[in-house]
């Protein structure tokens, strides 16, 4: 069974999202980064950016596959995680802490309501 925290908003996309006052800190989930299988690149051209829900952010690239990474919500990318840029297995070995991927100041804070929580997230993944 895939670590769902309780603390934290999920995307049908299978990223998270912990609220840091207006900022967002974004990543992909445990039950994502398991599916992927071994990520060997992270890329997030769009630091500086402004984007929206739902948009993509960057892809991840592991062994088997490419995947896009989508915001979960809408605003400037002020911050990507060096640390995955220098070492991409941290999104393998711990998604929800040094593996996070984005910081995101909200253009509109009210989008992480509709984002499910720990107990819908479990249920769309089975």
């Amino acid at each position: 069974m895939a670590n769902v925290p309780a603390n934290l908003k999920y995307s049908n996309d299978h990223e998270w999202c912990r609220v840091e006052g207006d900022v967002a800190v974004i990543g992909i989930t445990d039950y994502a980064q398991s599916q992927l299988g071994d990520i060997v690149f992270v890329d997030v051209p769009t630091v500086g950016e402004n984007i929206e829900a739902n948009e993509v952010f960057g892809s991840i690239e592991a062994v088997k596959t490419v995947s896009d990474a989508f915001s979960p919500v809408s605003g400037e990318v002020i911050e990507f995680n060096e640390a995955v840029e220098a070492d991409s297995s941290l999104v393998n070995k711990d998604p929800y802490g040094e593996g996070w991927l984005i910081k995101i100041k909200m253009s509109n804070p009210a989008e992480v309501d509709a984002l499910l929580d720990a107990s819908a997230y479990e249920a769309l993944i089975g």
